[in-house]
């Protein structure tokens, strides 16, 4: 009899459910899992259960190992940490990090998982898909030594990417954000915090991540002159209007839009994009992102409550 495993699946507007799910048999470059953990990453996943994935971008939104079709029922996730039960004897035993959905045991090609450093706790470990998002922007922005920067919305992303880019030196950095109680967690990555109407201006660089349309126009009267926004959020299928009036051309403001679905370094390929991001997360400060934890047979619940602004951790 094969084995099994449960998976959350979304079935519907903000409803999901607890499914079995049959393991196939291991082949020798294959490994089997045993999830330790995995995290909600609120943006993509808010879009998931709310159905709002556009037509046109059903293929390119695909999870590496989702099953079913957007809208629903799909099965969706992408930040897991587990430890290998069987597979090639350099990984079994090993704590590692994949791209899979939510669900307790999976086979999978063992170059699928990366092996999670032993300075990095597994618990810390399911921000790697995040903090690999942070990385991709931040090589996108290009920051310089001393830059006046704000990082304007402050979930995961953002404040991921306040984090990394607090390590330049010299520079200043910013996270802007609606809710107050995000000073807390700024204060504990190191960076400045401000309510939006008390930013600081004269930026030569400003990461939006907020996902909404008034913190994209925000994030551009803050630029300097040449000053560029690097764009973060994915609106799914809202249409989104930018201030490119007034001053917009006179100052020579630049958009760009950052993706991690391609590399933006061209040295690097996505392992070792992924590699980096579990260096990263070996700083402890990486754990004031983490701002919640529920079981697993919690989580139909926990979607139809609503999604926690910063990563929500599931234990196994």
């Amino acid at each position: 009899m094969a084995e099994t495993a449960r998976a959350l699946w979304v079935t519907g507007h903000g409803r999901g459910e607890i499914r079995r799910a049959a393991l196939p048999e291991r082949s020798p470059d294959q490994v089997a899992v045993r999830t330790l953990y995995s995290a909600i990453s609120r943006g993509t996943e808010s879009l998931v259960l709310h159905g709002r994935i556009p037509r046109s971008q059903h293929q390119r939104m695909r999870a590496p190992f989702q099953e079913g079709e957007f809208p629903w029922p799909v099965k969706y996730g992408y930040l897991n940490v587990g430890a290998v039960e069987e597979g090639p004897p350099e990984l079994v035993g090993r704590t590692v990090f994949c791209l899979y959905p939510h669900q307790t045991r999976y086979v999978v090609p063992a170059s699928a998982v990366t092996v999670v450093p032993p300075s990095v706790p597994a618990r810390r470990a399911v921000l790697a898909g995040t903090v690999e998002t942070a990385v991709n922007a931040v090589w996108d922005a290009a920051p310089l030594i001393g830059d006046r920067i704000a990082v304007v919305g402050g979930g995961m992303v953002g404040c991921s990417a306040a984090a990394i880019l607090a390590r330049v030196p010299g520079v200043r950095v910013q996270l802007v954000d609606v809710d107050p109680a995000r000073e807390a967690t700024a204060r504990a990555l190191g960076v400045g915090f401000a309510a939006p109407a008390d930013a600081e201006g004269e930026c030569d660089l400003v990461v939006h991540a907020s996902g909404s349309e008034r913190g994209l126009a925000r994030s551009l009267e803050l630029l300097a002159t040449e000053g560029r926004v690097i764009e973060l959020s994915w609106y799914g299928d809202r249409a989104v209007s930018a201030p490119l009036g007034e001053s917009f051309h006179s100052r020579r403001l630049t958009i760009r839009g950052s993706q991690v679905g391609a590399v933006a370094h061209p040295r690097r390929d996505f392992a070792q994009r992924m590699g980096l991001a579990l260096e990263l997360l070996a700083d402890p400060v990486f754990d004031h992102l983490i701002s919640g934890e529920s079981p697993f047979g919690a989580l139909p619940d926990l979607l139809a409550a609503g999604l926690p602004a910063l990563c929500h951790r599931i234990v196994h």
